[in-house]
């Protein structure tokens, strides 16, 4: 099978959680998804400078221009994290808080060290994502989800990526990075996103 759709993102995590999303998908059934679900690399794509001042600005602008160069329906998310106290930054900078080309681990720490000062009942954050879906002809679909919950004042757990290890969700003891991959889905950001636009990327792929 030849792809059907591309990801646009270098973002292994990002391929993982969408195929797992769709996997539970009845309509795709029998879908090799592996196969029909490809990352903006492995389809050649050419990277994208996220110019917008949003979330739903950036999304939209990956997805039309990795449509454009694969001539695919595209599907791309911009996410981040927005603290309370910090007025909602991060933000579209969440990738690059620490630097143009910062790790995950590096945008976590100097969070950590801006936040040391601030009690528990102020670290309220929320995990935001706006995803979004554009097809060759210029059809165009968005949906937004929203993880609430506190910034940790350390690290915990191995799972997930970004700024999971340092946020506890709310009704939960764990962080984001402790939750299984079916559990972070369920109550995601990123997985509300995907889920709400579930139904239109099925139309896609489920075209023979």
């Amino acid at each position: 099978m030849t792809a059907k759709l591309v990801l646009a993102t270098r973002n292994q995590g990002k391929v993982r959680e969408l195929r797992a999303l769709l996997a539970d998908q009845p309509a795709l059934a029998g879908v090799d998804l592996e196969a029909a679900v490809v990352d903006a690399s492995a389809a050649g794509c050419s990277e994208i400078p996220e110019t917008g001042v949003t979330f739903e600005e950036n999304s939209l602008l990956k997805a039309r221009e990795v449509a454009r160069q694969t001539g695919l329906p595209a599907v791309a998310d911009d996410s981040g994290l927005a603290v309370e106290v910090l007025g909602g930054a991060p933000g579209i900078f969440s990738a690059r808080w620490a630097g143009e080309h910062a790790s995950d681990e590096s945008n976590r720490r100097l969070l950590l060290q801006q936040l040391a000062d601030v009690p528990q009942e102020h670290r309220g954050a929320a995990l935001v994502c706006v995803a979004s879906l554009v097809t060759p002809s210029g059809v165009e679909h968005t949906a937004e989800g929203r993880l609430d919950g506190q910034l940790l004042s350390g690290e915990r757990g191995d799972g997930g990526f970004g700024y999971d290890p340092i946020l506890q969700p709310v009704g939960e003891t764990r962080s984001a990075a402790e939750l299984s991959m079916g559990e972070k889905n369920a109550i995601s950001h990123r997985g509300k996103a995907f889920v709400a636009l579930a139904p239109r990327i099925v139309e896609v792929l489920a075209v023979a």
